[in-house]
Order: structure tokens, then C-alpha cells, then sequence
């Protein structure tokens, strides 16, 4: 019969209480450096997060080897120097591994400090400045860079369609990292492709081309009511990146859960919800650097407090949206099933109320900080500013209804600006971790192996900001893709691979909400410019605004963004 682990513990005790006061000194601490890298090989191969397992590997076993000190240094400095000779030896062989040819990402050049610990590169996540760090390491190092131990970030077009597309890797760790473990995952934290594919379904249904057609007379109330918040502040400085966010969180309240905040017409957060998901996305921006770190720190009340405060807000959204039924056709229709034929069986409620939660949280930052960036750059460049609000005039002159979105796919400005604003600042500037499933083997991706057990990434901001695949790519330049389209004759130096372009992620998970993304974008860009002048605040330094852009997984904004807004006409 197999000996249990409760079993061989107890039995390991008895036969070091009856031998311990035979082993020399330094034969003892050779037992506890043995059992220390015995530990090592336990977490690199199995990854325990059990607080039980855990214990066991980082106390119990160093109490129990004490016994073999204690008859030489006495039952509480033995114990001492037990715990720190045996965990400084752990410590010890992880770095020396993690340097060493014998780890399977040796090959892969990065800094010592990003080679030796995830904590290095989990600080950059903290600080926000991950993108820009990950741009400096790939322009140091090359197009491939071991990011973390056991983790490397590729700056190669040609490995997004390997990596992201239909027969790509699934995603890794980090995906569940940042949502702490919860008991219930929301569509973007599957691993396992196919329940990802079936919990992607509603969504896909609810985000399709019809779907968001028939989402337009909410948003339409929406950003008619953004310009009405704007032009109050007629002649004086309003903070541009706040009404926005609170214009994309208002909106997608309403798509997600028939209807939430309502910053707009407060003016502030009323219930502090706005507050709770920056603080997630400031730690989740961690734990998905440091997945097992989630696990323990959820346990800590006030931690957990701010968790369930944002599930019982959306689970009391979603039982109120139950109740009343589908009034009008939004998100909540297609997540819960409402539009399956009577018989059907429908998603449960926890899947859809953590799907609602992640539609608010996903789909209002994103877009958000797209349409904060996309007016910091055109206000940037008057010339931009001016052949954009050109082509809205001539589309919607006065008198044509601006929020009617009939003229948006004949507006090659329009859309010039916004897929430059995407490529300069995309929404998601990191890319999104991948791995290969433990018992799947190892890969190649293009000419990069990674062996089981690792991670990898495409660094979607390092890519589109490669002379290889843009020319100047610093630049704010829409006409590059009036360019590509052809609709423009090139200049003597022209570089544009459209493979590079990757600001909604890329195959079976990529956004799924990009159609809705862009018709925000779109009929919110039209109806400011058809209605308003706005120009930089007296004295603002636009400089500082893209120190302000935050990397932490989605992009997050940290500044305002003052503007003078005016009335038209």
C-alpha cells in the first residue's frame, strides 16, 4: 500500500527523534540543504499554492530537520538557524537555477535582475511604466527578451498569427492571477480553449454587427448627453479624460446590466465603483506577474472586503436587471440567453453576473483612455484637429443629425485617426501572456521555443512602434493609412505592415467587443467635433500626458486632460 504524506511525516519524525543525537553538525546541515533543493524541485515542477502545502514545505519540514541541530545548538537556536539555513538555501538554488544553463529559457538574453525574480518585472507592473520598460529592454536586447524567469516577450510580427491565432497557445497564468482565483471565472480568464470558445458564444452573439447595430439609440443617448456635460463648461476648463471615462462607464452600465452609474448626470462617483476597479486593476497589473500571490493575499479582510463589494454590486445589478426583463436589446439580452429560443438552456446567473462585471470593466476603461488619447494627439497637431473637423462638416453640416452613424465607413479621416491613435497608444499596451498547458509539451513560436511551464508574449507596444512595420513610427501620422488604403500618393520613404497592428489582441481571444469599441469611438469623436471647439487649457504642458499613460494589463489614464471647450456656431 502507498504511504500517504500523513502518514511519511509522522513516521520521518519518529525516526529522526530515535537517530537526531547521532548526526554530526555538519552532516546535519547537509540534510537541511538537501531537503531545501528537494523543496526547489517540488515548486518548479508542481507550483503548490495550498497554504496547507506550502507550510508544510516552508516550516514544516525545516521544524522537523531543527532536531538535527537542536543537540548541538540547543532546541531554539537549532530551530533558528534550521528555518534560515534551509530557506536561504531554497532562495539560493532557485537564483542558481534560474542562471544556470540547466534552466530551459537560459538561451533567451535579459536583464540579471529580470532572470533572477518575477518581483523586478511585477515593480514595473506596479509603477505602470511596463510598456515603456518592455520597449527598452527589446531595443537593448533584441526581439526577444526574458522579461521574468520563466517568461519572454517577443517584438516579431511574424509570431502573432503563431502565437494568438486559431492554433496558438492558450492563455497563462497570469489570466487568473489577476483575478485572484476566483470562484468563478469571467470569459477572459479560461485557459482551457474550449470552454473559453463556448463561454464566448453569448458574447459573440451580443457584440456581432447586428447586435451592436441595435445598441445605437442608447448610445446615442449617451454621448448626446457627454456633450451636453461638456458644453456646460462653455468658455472654461473641464478635465476631458474624466468626462469620458465617466461617459464610457455610464454607457456600458447600461449594456451591461440594463443600467448603473450615472456619473454623467452626478458628476462624480456616487457609489465609489470607479474607485474599486482602479484599485483591482493597480494590484491584478501584480498578481498576474505573481499568479500565487493572489491566492494568499484575497485571505487579507480588507482585501476581500472591496472583492465581494464589487460582486454584490453587480450580482444586485443583475438580479434588478432579471427582474424587470429585457425592455431593450443590450449586452445583458445575449449573456443571459434571452434571445435563445424558449426551452433553451441558459447561462447560469453567476456566469452572467461576472461577465456583466467584466463588460463594465473591460469595455469602459479601454475605450475611454482610446478617446482621451485619440483628442490629446489631434489637439497635438492642428493640423490633424482641422482636416478632421473638415471631414465632419462636410458629413454632418448643420442641420444633419451627427449622432446618426450612416456617413462613419465613408469617413476615411475619421477612421485614419482613430486606427493611428490605436497604433500609437493601443489599448492593450503589453500584449497578453500565453503558455503552454502543463502535459501539452513544449512549442516553437516562429523561431522562439518555449518549453512547458514557461510563458510568452508578443509586446504589442514595441511592435507597433518597429521601423520595420511603420515608418516614423513616433509620429502621429494618420494619413499612413489613407496611404495603405491607397487613397493617398506615398512619400519616398514608406513602411506599413498592417500584421503589426494588433490594438484588439489577435484570433480566438481577441476583444470581442471591438466592434462596439469603434462605434463609440466613432459617433463620440463626430458629435464633439460637430458641436464643440476645444483646445488645450492655458499653461498645460501636453508633455506630461503620456507619462501619465498607465500600463496595468489595460491601459489606465493617471492625469487629466484639461481642455477650454467652446460651442460651434
Amino acid at each position: 500500500m502507498a504511504l500517504l504524506p500523513g502518514d511519511i511525516l509522522p513516521r520521518t519524525l519518529g525516526e529522526l527523534l530515535r537517530v537526531h543525537k547521532q548526526f554530526p553538525l555538519g552532516e546535519s546541515f547537509a540534510a537541511v540543504a538537501s531537503f531545501a533543493v528537494v523543496a526547489h524541485v517540488i515548486f518548479n515542477r508542481w507550483e503548490p499554492m495550498r497554504v496547507d502545502v506550502v507550510s508544510t514545505l516552508l516550516l514544516g519540514i525545516p521544524m522537523i530537520l531543527s532536531l538535527l541541530l537542536a543537540p548541538h545548538l540547543g532546541l531554539v537556536l537549532g530551530l533558528a538557524a534550521t528555518l534560515t539555513f534551509y530557506n536561504v538555501t531554497l532562495v539560493t538554488s532557485i537564483v542558481l537555477y534560474r542562471l544556470s544553463p540547466f534552466h530551459p529559457l537560459w538561451r533567451y538574453p535579459g536583464p540579471l535582475m529580470a532572470r533572477t525574480t518575477q518581483l523586478w518585472h511585477a515593480w514595473q507592473a506596479h509603477k505602470g511604466q511596463q510598456h515603456l520598460y518592455l520597449k527598452h529592454m527589446h531595443d537593448r536586447y533584441g526581439d526577444v527578451v526574458r522579461m521574468g524567469p520563466n517568461e519572454i516577450s517577443i517584438r516579431d510580427a511574424s509570431c502573432i498569427a503563431p502565437l494568438y491565432g486559431t492554433h496558438g497557445l492558450p492563455k497563462g497564468p497570469g489570466s487568473t492571477g489577476r483575478q485572484m482565483h476566483p470562484p468563478e471565472l469571467s470569459l477572459i480568464g479560461y485557459r482551457d480553449t474550449a470552454r473559453h470558445s463556448a463561454r464566448r458564444k453569448p458574447w459573440a452573439r451580443g457584440l456581432g454587427s447586428a447586435a451592436v447595430r441595435e445598441y445605437i439609440p442608447a448610445l446615442r443617448v449617451r454621448v448626446h448627453q457627454l456633450v451636453d456635460a461638456l458644453a456646460a463648461n462653455h468658455g472654461q476648463v473641464a478635465d476631458l479624460a474624466k468626462w469620458l471615462s465617466f461617459f464610457s462607464y455610464d454607457f456600458m452600465g447600461d449594456m451591461a446590466f440594463g443600467g448603473w452609474t450615472e456619473m454623467m448626470r452626478d458628476g462624480y462617483d456616487k457609489d465609489g465603483f470607479w474607485n474599486m476597479i482602479h484599485l483591482t486593476l493597480n494590484t491584478g497589473a501584480v498578481f498576474e506577474q505573481i499568479p500565487w500571490l493572489a491566492y494568499y493575499v484575497k485571505r487579507v479582510p480588507a482585501v476581500n472586503q472591496i472583492i465581494m463589494r464589487m460582486r454584490q454590486l453587480a450580482s444586485q445589478h443583475a438580479a434588478r436587471r432579471y427582474a424587470q426583463g429585457a425592455t431593450t436589446r443590450d449586452l445583458f439580452y445575449y449573456l443571459s440567453g434571452e434571445d435563445l429560443p424558449d426551452g433553451s438552456a441558459r447561462p447560469p446567473r453567476h456566469h452572467v453576473t461576472a461577465d456583466g462585471l467584466l463588460a463594465v470593466v473591460g469595455g469602459s476603461d479601454t475605450t475611454s483612455s482610446a478617446l482621451s488619447n485619440l483628442f490629446y494627439l489631434i489637439l497635438g497637431s492642428r493640423k490633424a484637429y482641422q482636416k478632421l473637423q473638415a471631414e465632419v462638416d462636410a458629413y454632418y453640416p448643420p442641420g444633419e443629425d451627427s449622432l446618426d452613424p450612416k456617413h462613419h465607413n465613408e469617413m476615411p479621416y475619421l477612421n485614419a485617426v482613430i486606427n493611428e491613435t490605436l497604433r500609437c497608444l493601443p489599448p492593450i499596451l503589453s500584449g497578453s501572456q500565453r503558455a503552454p498547458l502543463i502535459g501539452g509539451g513544449d512549442v516553437t513560436i516562429g523561431p522562439y521555443y518555449v518549453p512547458e511551464g514557461n510563458q510568452v508574449r508578443v509586446h504589442y507596444y514595441s511592435v507597433h512602434h518597429d521601423p520595420r512595420y511603420f515608418s516614423d513610427p513616433a509620429a502621429f501620422y494618420p494619413e499612413r493609412w489613407l496611404v495603405a488604403a491607397g487613397k493617398l500618393a506615398p512619400p519616398d520613404y514608406f513602411v506599413h505592415d498592417e500584421r503589426a497592428f494588433v490594438p484588439f489582441s489577435f484570433g480566438p481571444s481577441n476583444c470581442v467587443g471591438k466592434g462596439l469599441a469603434l462605434q463609440q469611438m466613432r459617433s463620440t469623436v463626430v458629435h464633439i467635433m460637430a458641436h464643440l471647439e476645444m483646445r488645450f487649457a492655458d499653461g498645460y504642458n501636453p508633455a506630461v500626458w503620456e507619462t501619465q499613460v498607465l500600463d496595468k494589463g489595460v491601459m489606465v489614464l493617471a492625469g487629466p486632460l484639461p481642455v477650454v471647450v467652446e460651442m460651434r456656431g
